[in-house]
């Protein structure tokens, strides 16, 4: 049986596997389609990491980035079996990196390239292309953090042992 966070790395998944379809199948290659003000769809592809990180690299780094996605998802499994019962928010922050992580995962193992689709700009200056697993990825850090900000502030304050 899935804990609850299970359904949501898989949600994750699904939504960016299928967007990707989508994607593939509807748009044309580096043609973006407006869709609002300072929103594309474009379809592009990326062999590197974020921001296009080692995509010029030669090839190698297909393999290290399939090895380190399945390290991470390795190690956010086990860190989200280890939870203990009330680590909600830490739970989905965890949940959604690891959806994100194993839907690049998976365009990197079929296609050895990631899918990206979502274009943002701003007048002239452009964002790199993303896709709903980088979109997972950037939230479960963002609450990651949040998380680690706010169990640090819950946390109770201790009795000074000075003398008064």
């Amino acid at each position: 049986m899935l804990k609850p966070w299970g359904w949501l790395s898989i949600l994750v998944i699904v939504l960016d596997q299928a967007t990707k379809y989508l994607a593939e199948t509807l748009l044309v290659m580096h043609q973006p389609i407006p869709v609002l003000p300072s929103f594309n769809l474009m379809l592009t592809y990326n062999t590197g990491a974020a921001f296009s990180f080692l995509a010029d690299a030669g090839g190698w780094q297909r393999w290290f980035f399939l090895s380190l996605g399945v390290a991470v998802s390795v190690g956010l499994i086990l860190w989200l079996y280890r939870l203990k019962p009330g680590e909600n928010r830490l739970a989905v922050a965890l949940a959604l990196i690891l959806g994100g992580a194993v839907g690049n995962l998976i365009d990197r193992a079929w296609l050895g390239q990631v899918i990206d689709f979502i274009q943002l700009y701003y007048d002239r200056w452009y964002w790199p292309a993303f896709n709903i697993a980088d979109s997972a990825i950037t939230i479960g850090a963002v609450l990651l953090v949040v998380d680690s900000l706010w169990s640090r502030n819950a946390e109770p304050v201790k009795p000074s042992t000075h003398g008064s």
